[in-house]
C-alpha cells in the first residue's frame, strides 16, 4: 500500500479505521493496526491514536501492551492531553491495578470530572472505600458525576450502607440525581429495603426519569427483586413504547422465570418478537434455564441456532441445562460435544445431567475427560459428582479429591458431602462430617435434618431442629416441611402442634409445601377436621395439596368426601390431577364400596386427561368391582390385552374370589399366582379354603396335598394374649 503525500491525512483515516476496531469490539485488530501505524518511518502516532488503542487494550486487560503505550505516551509527551491519561487511567482501573490509578492520578496536573470518577470508582470497586472516601470528602467540587462513581462503586461491591448512606447525603445536599443515580440505588433494593425501592420510584416520578429507558429497567428489576411481580408489570406495562428496549424484556422474561411463571415469560418472549426486537443471548439463556417441555425446548432451541447463538458458550450451557430438565440426556450430550470452547460451566452441565439420571459412572468419566483437557474443577463440580455417588467408596474417592482441590473448606461441597453420605445410609459418618464443618449454613442444617428423617431417624431429625432454633437460624419452608414429615412418620401429634404454632408465629404458613405436610400429618394422627381446617384455610393449593386431602379422606373411610374433594378439584379449573390423585380417590371409592363412582372416575382418568394406568389404578379398581360382587367384569379388566398387572391385582382378585365363593375363578388366580410364588402356603391354604366353604372336599384335600409334596410349610399361629 503506497504512503499518500500527505501524511496528516492519512493518519486521519487510520485514526478511524482504529476506532472502527474498537467500537466493533474487534480489539486485537486494533493493537495490531497501531503496531503497524507505529513500526512506520513515515507514519507517528498522534493523541487520539494513542487514546483510542488505550481503550481498545483496557477493554481486553492486556497488561504488558498497556504498559508499553504507557512507556510511548510519557516519550512522546502525549500523557499531558487529558483523554490520553484519563484513557491510562481507564486501563490500569480496568486491570485492577489500583497502584497505577493512583500513581497516574498524581501525576495529572488538572484532573477533570471523569480523571475524579475513574479514580473514586477504580477504589471502591477494589475495596478501598475508606480511602476513597477521603478523596470523595476533600473535593471541592463534586457534581452529579463524582456522586455517581463512587455510589456506583460501593453498590457492585456489595457495601449498601455506604452507598445509600451517600444517596441520603447527596439528597439533603440538593444535588439532583440523575438516571445512574436512579439505576444504582435500585438495583441495592431487595425484599428488606422495599420500602426504600418505592420511596426512590416516587422521586423517579417527580424527577420526570421514567422516560428514561435504564430507569425502567432498574424499576423492574427491583420489584422483582422484592418478589413483587404485580409492581413490575405495572411499570413495565406503563412505560412508553419508545423507552423499552431489549434490555427491559430480558429483564421481564428474568424476572417471571425467577417467580416460576414459566408461561408468562415466554409470552413476553413471544411479545418481544411481534414488535420485532431481536432477543439476546441473555434472553434464551433466561427462557431456556426455565423450560422443561420437551417441545417447547426444541423450538426455542431452534430459535437459538436460526437467530446466530448456536456457537455462543453460555447460551450452548442454558440449552444443555434445559434439555436435561426436560430428562433428554442425548441432546443434552450432543450439544456439550459441539460447544467449540468448553468452560467450566459447560463441563459442570455434562457432570450434573448424568448426576441427575444416576449415572454415576458416565458423570466421573466426563470428570476424567475434563481433568485431560486442563480444566480445573470447582465446587459444583466435585458437588455434582458427590450427589451422583452410587457407593461409599466412590463418595470417599470423591472426598478425597475435594481434599487434594483445596476445596474442603467451601460449605457448598460440604453440604454436597453431608446430602451423598445421607443417600447412601450412612447416616453416622454423615452426622460426623457435620459436625466437623467450620461453618454451617441453613443448607447444611437442612441436609442432616432431612437425611434423619429419610433414613428411618425420626427424632433425632426433630432434636436437630431444635439445636438449629437454638442458633439462632431461621427455617425456611423445606425445613418445616421435613420436621413435619418426621413427625407424621412416628406419628407425634404433640411435636407437630408445636411446630405449626411456630409456622403461624413466624408467619411461614404461606408457603403451600407446608400446608401440604400439615394434611398429611394430622390425617396420620387420626385428626381429620384439623387436616380439612389446615386446607380451607391455604391461599394457594397445588396438587399435592389436593392429593393430600383426598388421600385424608380415604384413609379416615370418608368415600364420599373424597369424591366431592374430587369434583371440586375438577370444578376449579386451577390445577389438574395427576396419578396419584386417581390413586387417592379410586382408594377411597374402594374402601367405601363407590362402585359407580370408581368405575366414572376411571373411565375420566383415561378418556379425559389421557392418564395410562399403572398397578395401582386397577388394584383399586379391580377391588372395587370385586368387593361389589362384580367378579367377571373384574377379570375381565385383569384380562384385557397390553395391561401388565402384578400379583397386587392378581392378590386382590383372589381374595374377593374367596369372600364371594367364586371357585372357577379362584382356581385360575391360583394358578396364575402359583407360576411366580410357588413356595407361598397363602396360595394353597386359601385356595383349599375356597373349595372347603363351597362343599367340595376332595379338591380341598388335594391341594393339601399338593402342599406336603412340594414341602410347602405353614407358619403356625401365635398370639402373645395368653388365655
Amino acid at each position: 500500500m503506497g504512503i499518500p503525500q500527505n501524511l496528516g491525512e492519512h493518519l486521519i483515516k487510520l485514526n478511524c479505521l482504529l476506532a472502527d476496531f474498537t467500537r466493533c469490539r474487534q480489539f486485537y485488530s486494533a493493537l495490531h493496526l497501531f503496531h503497524h501505524i507505529h513500526s512506520s518511518h513515515l507514519l507517528r502516532p498522534d493523541h487520539y491514536t494513542l487514546s483510542t488503542v488505550l481503550t481498545a487494550c483496557a477493554s481486553i486487560q492486556h497488561t504488558v501492551f498497556g504498559a508499553q503505550l504507557h512507556a510511548f505516551g510519557l516519550r512522546a509527551g502525549l500523557t499531558t492531553f487529558s483523554h490520553v491519561s484519563n484513557g491510562l487511567l481507564s486501563f490500569y482501573a480496568k486491570s485492577q491495578d489500583l497502584c497505577g490509578v493512583k500513581r497516574l492520578f498524581s501525576e495529572i496536573q488538572s484532573p477533570d470530572v471523569y480523571s475524579w470518577t475513574t479514580l473514586l470508582s477504580a477504589c471502591t470497586k477494589l475495596g478501598e472505600v475508606e480511602y476513597a472516601l477521603q478523596v470523595f470528602d476533600q473535593m471541592s467540587r463534586r457534581d452529579v458525576a463524582v456522586w455517581n462513581a463512587i455510589i456506583t462503586g460501593c453498590a457492585e461491591i456489595d457495601d449498601d450502607e455506604v452507598a445509600l448512606n451517600l444517596f441520603q447525603k447527596m439528597h439533603s445536599l440538593g444535588v439532583s440525581h440523575d438516571n445512574y443515580t436512579f439505576a444504582s440505588v435500585l438495583s441495592l433494593c431487595s425484599l428488606e429495603l422495599w420500602g426504600l425501592g418505592r420511596q426512590v420510584h416516587s422521586m423517579v416520578v417527580k424527577t420526570g426519569f421514567l422516560a428514561t429507558t435504564s430507569v425502567i429497567n432498574a424499576l423492574v428489576t427491583m420489584y422483582f427483586n422484592c418478589k413483587s411481580v404485580v409492581d413490575a408489570c405495572w411499570v413495565f406495562e406503563d412505560a412508553d413504547d419508545e423507552v423499552v428496549d431489549q434490555i427491559t424484556y430480558n429483564a421481564m422474561i428474568a424476572g417471571l422465570v425467577s417467580m416460576e411463571r414459566n408461561e408468562e415469560a415466554l409470552m413476553m418472549f413471544n411479545h418481544m418478537r411481534n414488535i420485532y426486537l431481536m432477543p439476546t443471548g441473555l434472553t434464551f439463556v433466561s427462557l431456556m434455564s426455565s423450560c422443561s417441555d420437551p417441545m417447547t425446548a426444541t423450538q426455542i432451541h431452534a430459535l437459538v441456532v436460526k437467530q446466530g447463538f448456536g456457537d455462543c458458550t453460555s447460551v450452548s450451557n442454558a440449552a444443555m441445562t434445559m434439555y436435561s430438565n426436560c430428562q433428554d440426556l442425548k441432546a443434552t450430550r450432543l450439544i456439550f460435544e459441539r460447544i467449540k470452547e468448553k468452560d467450566i460451566v459447560s463441563w459442570n452441565a455434562m457432570i450434573t445431567s448424568y448426576a441427575q439420571e444416576n449415572l454415576g459412572g458416565e458423570a466421573i468419566l466426563a470428570y476424567l475427560e475434563m481433568q485431560r483437557e486442563g480444566v480445573v474443577a470447582d465446587e459444583f463440580t466435585l458437588g455434582s459428582l458427590l450427589s451422583s455417588s452410587q457407593s461409599v467408596a466412590n463418595a470417599e474417592m470423591i472426598l478425597s479429591l475435594v481434599i487434594k482441590n483445596g476445596l474442603i473448606l467451601k460449605i457448598e461441597v460440604s453440604n454436597a458431602i453431608v446430602s451423598a453420605f445421607c443417600k447412601l445410609g450412612e447416616i453416622e459418618q454423615a452426622y460426623r462430617y457435620f459436625r466437623d464443618m467450620f461453618t454451617r449454613n441453613l443448607i447444611s442444617w437442612n441436609a442432616i435434618i432431612s437425611g434423619c428423617q429419610s433414613n428411618g431417624f425420626p427424632m433425632q431429625s426433630l432434636n436437630l431442629f431444635s439445636e438449629l432454633l437454638a442458633e439462632g437460624l431461621t427455617p425456611n419452608a423445606y425445613t418445616l416441611s421435613t420436621v413435619l414429615s418426621a413427625c407424621a412418620g412416628i406419628p407425634s401429634f404433640q411435636h407437630g402442634k408445636q411446630i405449626h404454632g411456630y409456622i403461624l408465629k413466624f408467619g411461614s404458613f404461606l408457603e403451600t409445601s407446608i400446608g401440604n405436610t400439615l394434611i398429611a400429618l394430622y390425617s396420620k394422627c387420626g385428626i381429620l377436621h384439623w387436616s380439612t381446617r389446615v386446607f380451607q384455610i391455604m391461599t394457594e393449593r397445588d396438587v399435592v395439596s389436593w392429593n393430600s386431602m383426598i388421600s385424608a379422606y380415604a384413609q379416615h373411610g370418608k368415600g364420599g368426601e373424597a369424591v366431592h374433594c374430587f369434583e371440586t378439584m375438577v370444578d376449579s379449573g386451577r390445577v389438574e390431577p395427576d396419578k396419584a390423585t386417581f390413586t387417592g380417590v379410586l382408594s377411597a371409592c374402594s374402601h367405601a364400596g363407590l362402585v359407580e363412582d370408581g368405575i366414572q372416575i376411571f373411565n375420566s382418568m383415561v378418556n379425559n386427561y389421557g392418564i395410562k394406568p399403572g398397578v395401582e389404578h386397577f388394584s383399586c379398581i379391580v377391588d372395587i368391582l370385586s368387593r361389589a360382587g362384580y367378579l367377571d367384569e373384574a377379570e375381565e379388566i385383569v384380562k384385557t390385552k397390553n395391561i401388565e398387572v402384578d400379583s397386587t391385582v392378581w392378590w386382590t382378585l383372589f381374595s374377593s374370589s374367596a369372600a364371594h365363593g367364586d371357585t372357577r375363578l379362584g382356581r385360575i388366580v391360583a394358578g396364575i399366582l402359583l407360576e411366580t410364588e410357588k413356595n407361598n402356603p397363602a396360595v394353597y391354604v386359601l385356595l383349599s379354603n375356597i373349595y372347603a366353604d363351597a362343599g367340595k372336599w376332595e379338591e380341598s384335600a388335594s391341594v393339601r396335598e399338593l402342599m406336603q409334596r412340594y414341602r410347602v410349610i405353614k407358619q403356625p399361629g401365635s398370639s402373645w394374649v395368653r388365655s
